[in-house]
This record gives structure tokens, C-alpha cells and sequence, in this order.
């Protein structure tokens, strides 16, 4: 049994890769993990292998290249350099991986040592992701994380001794508690260690999460929370970042590039429990639960919960939707039913137009939720 969808060309994929286990649930969390036991991980690599095996086996993967390699969770630094070899070792194997290629592992800070970090790169890693989340200790314990922020430097310099030449720092806003000095604490922090790029989200209170069914005191208003995110702007932009994405900011040269494969609307591989893929025209997705997706690959099937085939207009919607993400914008005949919007959105300083193409500006950023509601 193989993939029954087949990318629509056979330019480069991403490939992204779901570790689903965590030591800890975060306070915030509402990804697909479980908790971590040795057993259990063993079990799941074995069956990661075999999963890769199986969509390696599709008449069309010998003729396409993989350009971006992502491993996100859970906790994929639970993974010993060995356990990541031998699985990057079985993509090489069953497709063409780029020489070239953006390989990222996620890292809790509390899980990366210096010889973790170096093992990885003699693998073939080449970019590292900390989930620092904050600089605030107090707000880390609320938050559920395992690491200081003292761990978090510590792991960032582990990354570097190592010769990771380009990593990432997560960052969380509008956390409970946290006002606008604390989170320009943390900003000017993590721009003083000059990461190669930085990722920063609000707080969402996502169903499945403990907050979101318990509740939490003490969360910013909206006010506060649109502060912060305009200090993180100017910071940033002062610092040389660029604001490349909504919620994304990179050195210049040093895009996720992977992430830019969901952008663009390009095809991507899920492997994992819980991970999505898109090829051709379907989205699909893995079964959540690492049981089932074990049991399923172990009788020698894959192991996918489901799949939507997206019409020609969510196809076009989605492009303009994700291509507006990013600083780059979108052509402006991509927008040519929607010309009153685009002068709407102008007038009020939300959208530019630069000859044949059209970007959200910073603030059109920060609203770009409810303006894309208008798109649908």
C-alpha cells in the first residue's frame, strides 16, 4: 500500500515529520503529543521507518526531490542523534534528497546539549528551532515549560559551540501576566544572542488545551497585546530582522524555508501521527493517535485518518490567503474580484500596491485574520 495522490509537479517537496511525545504538556498546548517513555519511542521510530518505506514505494518518488526537511512535535530533541541519522538516512534512501536542503529539528531548551546539537549536524542537520518562549522565569513555570531562561541560553550556545550556523528562537506574546516591559525584556534578550531568526505568536487559546478548558487569569487586554506586538516590530527592525511573515522574522538570507513551502501553496509530505500533507490537490492527514498509527504501519498499511480534495476556487483562495502572509505579497490579478477590498485596505493603510503585485503592511499583519475573512 502507497500514497494514492501523487504531486502535481516534480519540482521540490517539503517534508515534515511529527514527533508526537513531550516530558511535559504545556500549559498552552494543543498539538498532537503524548507523554515520553523510551518503550514508546522505540516503537514509533521503528514505525516511522516503515511509513517512510511505504509512500517511498509511489511510482513518482523516485522523480522528485525533497528541498526542505522539518521534524516538529512534541519534542523532536527527544530524539539521540542516532535515532534522527538513521531516519534521515531512510528519506536519502527512498527519495532524492537536495544536497542543498533546509533540514530543521525542534528543540526544547532543556533537551538540547552540545553533543545532541553536534550529533545532529554530523547528521544533516542544518538549522535548529529552541522553544524558548520567554526570558521571564516566573512566566515559564505558568507556562508549563521545563527550562529557565538561564537553560535557554545555555541550549542557544550549545547550538553555536556545535557549528549550527542558523537557528531559530520561538517567542510567545500576550501571556497572563506579562505587560508590555516584560515582553521587551524578553525581545531585547534574544536579539542580543543574534539568532538567525525569530518566531513570535500571540497566546491562542486553542481547544484541547488545558487553558483553554480550565481558563486563565490574568491575560492582557488588547491593547496591551497589539503594544507588544508593535515593540516586537520596531526591535526587530532596528536589530536588522526583516518581517517576513506575519508572525516571522529572519536576518537577512535566513527565511524558514520550509515554512515558505506552506506559503506558497507548495506540496509537502506528512509523516507521523497527526501530520498533514498536501499533493496535487488533496490535504490529508495521518491518524492522530500514535497506538493507531503504530498498529497500522506494523500490519504493513499507512496509517491515514483523512483527506479533503480542495475545488479549483479554495485552491486560488488559499494562495492569495497563505501568499499574503508573507511581506512578498501576491500578483494583484489574483485579487481581481476583490478590487473594492484591495482599495479599502489601501486607503486604510492595510495593503500597498507596487506595480503588479500587492502586500499586506505591517498593520494590515496585525489584522490580517479578519481581513481574510473577507476573502473566503
Amino acid at each position: 500500500m502507497t500514497l494514492a495522490w501523487s504531486p502535481s509537479r516534480r519540482g521540490p517537496l517539503g517534508v515534515y515529520l511529527h514527533i508526537p511525545f513531550c516530558r511535559q504538556r504545556c500549559s498552552y498546548c494543543s498539538f498532537n503529543t503524548g507523554p515520553y517513555h523510551p518503550a514508546a519511542m522505540d516503537r514509533f521510530h521503528s514505525a516511522l521507518l516503515d511509513e517512510i518505506d511505504l509512500v517511498g514505494e509511489a511510482a513518482w518518488a523516485g522523480d522528485v526531490t525533497i528541498g526542505t526537511v522539518f521534524f516538529g512535535g512534541g519534542t523532536p530533541s527527544l530524539l539521540e542523534p542516532i535515532e534522527l541519522e538513521t531516519i534521515l538516512d531512510r528519506l536519502r534512501k527512498r527519495f532524492a534528497l537536495d544536497p542543498g536542503a533546509e533540514v530543521t529539528v525542534e528543540c526544547n531548551p532543556e533537551s538540547l546539549t552540545r553533543a545532541k546539537a553536534e550529533g545532529y549536524r554530523l547528521a544533516g542537520v542544518n538549522r535548529l528551532s529552541l522553544g524558548v518562549q520567554s526570558l521571564d522565569d516566573e512566566l515559564l513555570v505558568r507556562l508549563g515549560r521545563l527550562h529557565s531562561s538561564d537553560d535557554a541560553r545555555r541550549a542557544f550556545d550549545a547550538a553555536r559551540s556545535a557549528g549550527v550556523d542558523n537557528v531559530s528562537l520561538d517567542l510567545m506574546y500576550g501571556l497572563p501576566g506579562q505587560d508590555v516591559a516584560r515582553w521587551e525584556s524578553t525581545v531585547r534578550g534574544v536579539l542580543a544572542w543574534r539568532p538567525e531568526h525569530l518566531s513570535a505568536y500571540a497566546l491562542t487559546l486553542d481547544e484541547g488545551s488545558r487553558w483553554a478548558g480550565e481558563g486563565v487569569a490574568g491575560l492582557p487586554g488588547e491593547e496591551t497585546v497589539t503594544a507588544q506586538y508593535w515593540a516586537l516590530a520596531r526591535m526587530a527592525r532596528e536589530a536588522g530582522y526583516e518581517h517576513y511573515e506575519i508572525s516571522n522574522y529572519a536576518r537577512r538570507g535566513f527565511r524558514s524555508r520550509h515554512n515558505q513551502v506552506y506559503w506558497r501553496a507548495e506540496e509537502y509530505l506528512a509523516l507521523g501521527p497527526g501530520a498533514c500533507g498536501f499533493l496535487g490537490d488533496v490535504r490529508y492527514g495521518n491518524v492522530k493517535p500514535v497506538e493507531r498509527y503504530c498498529t497500522a504501519l506494523e500490519a504493513g498499511g499507512l496509517p491515514l485518518g483523512t483527506h479533503e480534495v480542495l475545488t479549483p476556487a479554495q485552491r486560488k483562495a488559499e494562495k492569495v490567503i497563505l501568499g499574503l502572509r508573507l511581506s512578498d505579497g501576491v500578483p494583484l490579478a489574483w485579487l481581481e474580484d476583490a478590487r473594492s477590498l484591495v482599495e479599502t485596505w489601501a486607503s486604510l493603510g492595510l495593503l500597498e500596491v507596487a506595480g503588479d503585485r500587492c502586500r499586506l503592511t505591517e498593520a494590515g499583519f496585525l489584522l490580517s485574520d479578519s481581513l481574510f475573512v473577507h476573502l473566503l
